[in-house]
C-alpha cells in the first residue's frame, strides 16, 4: 500500500470508526481491545513482579512489561492489517475501522457522565447491584437522599476518588472534571494518533493509557514496578493534553460559552496538578462554565490536597454535566475536522 492510499483508505476507516463509536459505543460484553490488553499486562505482572525484588530490579521488571505491552500490541495489529489488505482493500477497511472504533470512547463517556445526571435530576437509571465489589448500606430515606446516592453510586463508577460522603457539587465537579479529562484520554489522543499512524498506533497509545491506568500508581506495591509505565504515559499525552485543551477553547466560543476565559484559566491554572497533563483539560472546561473544579479528594480513605482549579465565578450546578459533555463533542468534531483537513493537503501533495 503506498503512502496515498493508506491517507484515503485509513481516513475512510476513521470516520467509520467514529460513527461507530457515536452509534454503538461500547456494547457490554462485546470483545474490546483494552480488556485484552490489561489481560496481557496482568499476565507479565504475574510473572515479573515479585516483592523480594529490590527496588532497582522492580523497576528494570516494570521497564520491561511497559515495553512489550505497546510493542506487542502495534506488531500484532501490525501484522493483521497487512494481511488484511494483502486479501483485499475491502477487509482492510473492515479490520482498520474496528480497531478505529475500539480506540475512542465518546459515546460511553457521555452515556456515563449522563447517568449522573438523570440520577440528580430524579430520572430512572439502570445500576449494578454492586459497586466496586461491595454493596451500598446507606438505605436513603427521602427522595433527595435517593438521588444523591443513585448519583454517588453513579459517579463512582467513572471516577477513582471515595464517592460516599460528596455532597451534590461533590458529585457534580466529579463528573464534570472525569468529562474533562478523558476527552483528551478517551478520544482526542487517540484521534490525535489515529491520524498518524491509523488503528494500530492508537490502539498502541491505549495500550500504554491502560498500563497507566493498572501500574502507574504512587503506592507502595507500585512505586517502582509501575514508573515506567506512568513516565511513559506523561509523554504519550503530552501534546494530545495540550490539543485538547485548546479544542475545548475552541469548542467553547463555537458553543457560545466563555471561550476567553476557557484560553486564560488554561493558561494559569494548566499546571496546578502533579501530573503534567491532567490539569490542562480541566482548566480549558472550569474557564468554559466559569466555575471552580478540583480541590481536595479523598481516595481510598485518605485526604489528598489538591488545588483549586478556575474561579468560582458562579456554583456548580448539575447543568454544567451536559454542558461538558457538549464540549467534549464540539472538541471531537473539531479534532476529526483539523485531522481530515491536512490528510486531505497531504493527499494532494502526494498525488
Amino acid at each position: 500500500m503506498d503512502i496515498a492510499s493508506f491517507i484515503f483508505l485509513n481516513s475512510i476507516c476513521i470516520l467509520i470508526g467514529m460513527l461507530l463509536d457515536l452509534m454503538i459505543g461500547d456494547p457490554i460484553g462485546f470483545p474490546h481491545t483494552v480488556i485484552m490488553i490489561g489481560k496481557l499486562i496482568s499476565f507479565l505482572e504475574k510473572r515479573l513482579y515479585k516483592n523480594s525484588d529490590d527496588d532497582k530490579q522492580k523497576e528494570k521488571s516494570g521497564s520491561l512489561v511497559a515495553f512489550l505491552v505497546p510493542s506487542t500490541t502495534i506488531i500484532l495489529i501490525g501484522i493483521i492489517l497487512v494481511i488484511a489488505f494483502k486479501i483485499h482493500p475491502v477487509v482492510y477497511v473492515l479490520i482498520e475501522s474496528f480497531f478505529c472504533w475500539q480506540a475512542v470512547a465518546a459515546r460511553d463517556l457521555a452515556y456515563e457522565s449522563m447517568r449522573v445526571y438523570k440520577a440528580l435530576k430524579g430520572e430512572k437509571i439502570t445500576l449494578p447491584d454492586f459497586v466496586n465489589g461491595v454493596k451500598p448500606e446507606v438505605t436513603p430515606k427521602t427522595s433527595d437522599e435517593k438521588k444523591l446516592e443513585n448519583a454517588r453510586r453513579a459517579v463512582s463508577l467513572i471516577v477513582g476518588r471515595d464517592t460516599d460522603a460528596l455532597d451534590e457539587t461533590g458529585v457534580i465537579k466529579a463528573a464534570v472534571e472525569t468529562v474533562a479529562e478523558n476527552t483528551s484520554d478517551g478520544i482526542i489522543a487517540p484521534l490525535f494518533y489515529m491520524f498518524i499512524g491509523g488503528g494500530a498506533l492508537a490502539v498502541m497509545y491505549k495500550a500504554v493509557n491502560t498500563l497507566d491506568s493498572m501500574l502507574g500508581y504512587k503506592n507502595e506495591k507500585y512505586m517502582h514496578f509501575g514508573s515506567a509505565s506512568a513516565i511513559q504515559d506523561d509523554y504519550w499525552n503530552f501534546i494530545p493534553s495540550r490539543l485538547s485543551a485548546l479544542l475545548i477553547c475552541a469548542g467553547a466560543f463555537f458553543l457560545k460559552m466563555d471561550h476567553k476565559n476557557a484560553y486564560k484559566i488554561w493558561k494559569r491554572d494548566r499546571v496546578k496538578h502533579e501530573s503534567p497533563n491532567s490539569a490542562q483539560t480541566e482548566s480549558a472546561c472550569a474557564g468554559a462554565l466559569n466555575i471552580q473544579l478540583a480541590g481536595d479528594a479523598s481516595y481510598f480513605g485518605h485526604i489528598k490536597h489538591k488545588e483549586t482549579i478556575g474561579d468560582p465565578v458562579r456554583p456548580v450546578e448539575i447543568e454544567d454535566i451536559p454542558r461538558a459533555c457538549r464540549l467534549m463533542y464540539a472538541s471531537t468534531a473539531l479534532m476529526i475536522l483539523i485531522g481530515l483537513l491536512i490528510r486531505g493537503l497531504a493527499y494532494l501533495v502526494i498525488l
